[in-house]
């Protein structure tokens, strides 16, 4: 399933995780990193276990971010919430895929304790949050098939080089984290997975919010994350196909079938190519797969 808004839910936080089954989004990220501070994550772990089992998955998954592996904090994380069965574990700052395969070792480990079936709890890494990792995306096309998707950070990379904003004058990214969101998008469509665009942190700039779903999904990213509820609906529709859309996406594939083979067709006095019936593929049974 294409996850479209992944909802960030501080995992202390009883008020918000009470309301965050409402707000539409198609993944709750429960977190347990940065919007949880240490005296407070004995309390987030039992908080998050408990919603974890007592959340209706049925139209919306629930899925958590540890803390980072090279802290102490990652495996009590996952120990506390595992009998809870997430649908996946967020990963925060990883440098390459071996971060991946370690995660999938822990998983493997729990899921055979808590009886749960092998394989079942997803992997989504934050793919960009140290500078390093940049020089190594390559290395998650078939690193592990609990790989669901990449994902990018501005925020913590900006803190990582010593940039004092992640932004130019102008509000548009500045060019080193143009460069990692790009470069998190080639990964993705190099391994095979979802590219999720990184949230907008300006959560009352609606019409800032849009243009972004609207250029990430443009480029190719088909899910964004939010960091507040008025965020969801915005992603939700920016990353729907319009009747319009997949009305001319089935017009595509019905004039390669009536082409008998053929490698080019005309549809409205334009040349379509394998490509473009590629693309139209992959939006109707996107499309289907909500």
């Amino acid at each position: 399933m294409t996850l479209k808004s992944l909802l960030f839910v501080p995992g202390d936080s009883e008020k918000k995780l009470a309301k965050a089954a409402s707000t539409g989004a198609d993944a709750l990220l429960l977190d347990l990193e940065d919007a949880v501070s240490q005296d407070r994550l004995p309390v987030a772990r039992g908080l998050v276990l408990d919603y974890l089992k007592s959340h209706d998955r049925a139209n919306q998954q629930v899925w958590v971010r540890i803390n980072p592996l090279n802290t102490p904090l990652a495996l009590p994380d996952l120990v506390a919430v595992m009998a809870g069965q997430p649908d996946g574990i967020v990963l925060p700052k990883p440098l390459n895929a071996s971060d991946v395969l370690q995660l999938d070792h822990f998983l493997s480990a729990l899921e055979q304790r808590e009886g749960i079936a092998h394989g079942h709890t997803r992997i989504l890494p934050v793919a960009t949050e140290v500078a390093g990792a940049l020089f190594q995306l390559d290395s998650y096309a078939g690193c592990s098939p609990r790989l669901a998707g990449l994902t990018w950070g501005a925020e913590d990379l900006a803190t990582d080089i010593g940039a004092t904003t992640n932004k130019k004058d102008n509000g548009e990214f500045d060019e080193a984290f143009v460069l990692a969101r790009s470069l998190c998008l080639l990964a993705a469509s190099h391994a095979g997975v979802q590219a999720i665009d990184t949230l907008n942190v300006d959560f009352r700039n609606a019409d800032s919010l849009q243009a972004d779903v609207q250029r990430a999904r443009r480029q190719g990213f088909s899910g964004k994350l939010a960091i507040h509820p008025d965020q969801v609906p915005i992603i939700n529709a920016g990353f729907t196909a319009t009747p319009q859309e997949l009305q001319h996406a089935q017009r595509i594939i019905d004039a390669f079938a009536q082409a008998h083979g053929a490698g080019t067709v005309q549809l409205d006095g334009k040349m379509i190519d394998k490509p473009h019936l590629t693309q139209a593929l992959r939006l109707l049974a996107t499309h289907k797969g909500h």
